[in-house]
């Protein structure tokens, strides 16, 4: 996979749901790649920390609008995640391929504790991320000004956006009533 899919998919996708995102946390032990795509939004703030519970715990409650995260979140992690989003924010997970079902339904249900959106979305190279909002869809809620006037992107862009979250029936009837959309 080029080396550019992954951290454009990554920040992209959300920063482009989020009506008006000001503060993003990156949860990555190597976050290089994910911080220069988030300077593509010069009016965003981000900070990023090691993939630690102990670091997460220091952060305050609802400062984000979204966590960007390469860490699988267990049930503690999750709930540090949500208390420092705020009330519409969202979470983009790296996550396992779609075709492992078992495991991504138990994080799945777990993410359904904090969030009423959950969408599973393609990264290429059948690598995948979650897409979890409180508030805002991925696909209906689309800033395409943003998404479309982006510079010097090499992947992404609106049309990519939206089709990253189709997926074949044979794997979407596998998720019938964990995805929430």
């Amino acid at each position: 996979m080029k080396s550019f899919i992954y951290p454009e998919m990554m920040v992209h996708v959300v920063l482009c749901t989020n009506k008006n995102p000001k503060n993003v946390l990156i949860i990555s032990n190597n976050a290089d790649f994910l911080s220069q795509e988030m300077q593509k939004h010069s009016a965003v703030a981000f900070k990023v920390i090691g993939s630690t519970t102990e670091e997460l715990r220091e952060e305050t409650d609802g400062t984000y609008d979204v966590v960007i995260s390469e860490m699988y979140g267990d049930s503690v992690v999750l709930a540090h995640i949500n208390r420092i989003l705020k009330a519409d924010g969202q979470l983009v997970l790296n996550n396992r391929p779609l075709e492992e079902v078992d495991s991504n339904k138990v994080l799945m249900q777990d993410l359904a504790n904090y969030f009423k959106i959950i969408m599973p979305y393609n990264l290429g190279n059948d690598n995948s991320a979650i897409l979890a909002s409180k508030e805002y869809h991925p696909t209906a809620d689309i800033v395409l000004q943003r998404a479309d006037m982006l510079d010097g992107l090499s992947y992404y862009n609106s049309d990519i956006h939206l089709a990253a979250f189709a997926m074949p029936n044979y794997i979407r009837q596998e998720y019938l009533g964990i995805i929430k959309n």
